[in-house]
């Protein structure tokens, strides 16, 4: 793996710094292109990197967040019709780059995960650290995670607890869940967090909140995260013109392995499974070709100047010209939650 060391300086504290924005654009090298993709707009912090990348760029943006497209609103204004932004996700990142106009695209730049506007907003119900009530919903439509804490049986809490969250201590959490929940219905993240608080302790060494791994566990379901990035990596592939870069940001390991399987299986360089990727499909023509050599990690002053870019990586690669190949059932297997028999006895 790569750090990156640099002399930036430590940040002057403003909101939502991107994470990794100049190794992006260095693997992205937007310099001569026409067309780039923010998938994971947000807050813009990529995208109004990229439209000054090149003066004649365009940057279409896509968020499922209406309130991030909403806040966007300035950015597009000042882009002097650079920028377009359109609601939606990033799984479908190709069709929303065709209904717009665009034929295909040079460059397809991915953050995954929760970003930390909807984090620090206490009203969306994301963290533990501001009380609010238990929503997690990007799209703020659908279900909410107070519906699957409150609805869902034992069984499937404690599978989405482990799997998403990573939580070993994941079925003490489902049972400790559902005793609390028959004296009320657990309406917000604070009492979400009391709960889980009584079974996981805290470790002091780490530093980790006891309630970090069932919350993120939680808002992978509600949000279909592992879905979408996977949707989002087929649908790069198809839309990205030959010699189109593909660079994606990812925060933990589930995110991660699928990048890393992903690009792997379309470079030619998965020689063979793992316990997590049991069986590829027959090589296909490579459509990919890497650009980074393993992840690409953050410099030490990135991570003294925001805490968020401590666990960050960046894989990036380049589109060959040969058709995209069909979807890899083999990595879509790995956002999914396994089937129920046999995996009690891991937890």
């Amino acid at each position: 793996m790569k750090r990156v060391r640099d002399p930036r300086p430590a940040s002057d504290g403003a909101p939502h710094v991107p994470v990794l924005l100049a190794e992006v654009l260095a693997a992205l090298d937007l310099l001569g292109r026409t067309l780039a993709v923010d998938g994971t707009f947000g807050a813009g912090g990529y995208t109004r990197a990229m439209l000054g990348a090149d003066p004649a760029i365009h940057v279409l943006g896509i968020d499922r967040d209406p309130g991030a497209i909403a806040g966007g609103a300035p950015l597009v204004a000042s882009a002097h019709g650079r920028l377009t932004l359109v609601p939606g996700r990033f799984g479908t990142l190709d069709a929303c780059v065709r209904e717009a106009g665009w034929p295909q695209a040079d460059a397809v730049v991915l953050d995954i995960g929760v970003s930390s506007m909807q984090i620090d907003q206490a009203e969306r119900g994301f963290s533990f650290r501001h009380d609010g009530p238990l929503d997690m919903r990007m799209e703020r439509a659908g279900r909410s995670a107070a519906d699957i804490v409150n609805d869902a049986e034992e069984g499937d809490l404690a599978d989405i607890i482990y799997h998403y969250g990573e939580e070993r201590r994941s079925r003490a959490v489902a049972r400790a869940i559902v005793e609390a929940r028959r004296k009320g219905r657990i309406e917000t993240t604070a009492a979400l967090a009391e709960v889980v608080a009584s079974v996981v302790w805290a470790d002091p060494a780490s530093g980790i909140n006891p309630a970090t791994r069932t919350f993120q566990g939680l808002r992978i379901a509600v949000n279909d995260e592992l879905g979408e990035l996977v949707q989002a990596l087929h649908a790069a592939e198809r839309i990205l013109r030959p010699g189109g870069r593909l660079a994606v940001v990812t925060f933990h390991s589930l995110e991660d392995r699928i990048v890393k399987q992903f690009f792997s299986a379309r470079s030619g360089r998965a020689a063979q499974g793992s316990r997590h990727l049991p069986s590829l499909e027959a090589p296909a023509p490579r459509s990919f070709t890497a650009v980074t050599k393993g992840p690409v990690l953050p410099s030490d002053s990135e991570i003294f100047a925001n805490s968020r870019a401590r666990s960050a990586k960046l894989r990036a690669v380049e589109r060959t010209d040969a058709p995209a190949p069909a979807p890899l059932a083999a990595i879509e297997t790995l956002a999914a939650l396994p089937e129920r028999t046999g995996r009690s006895a891991r937890r």
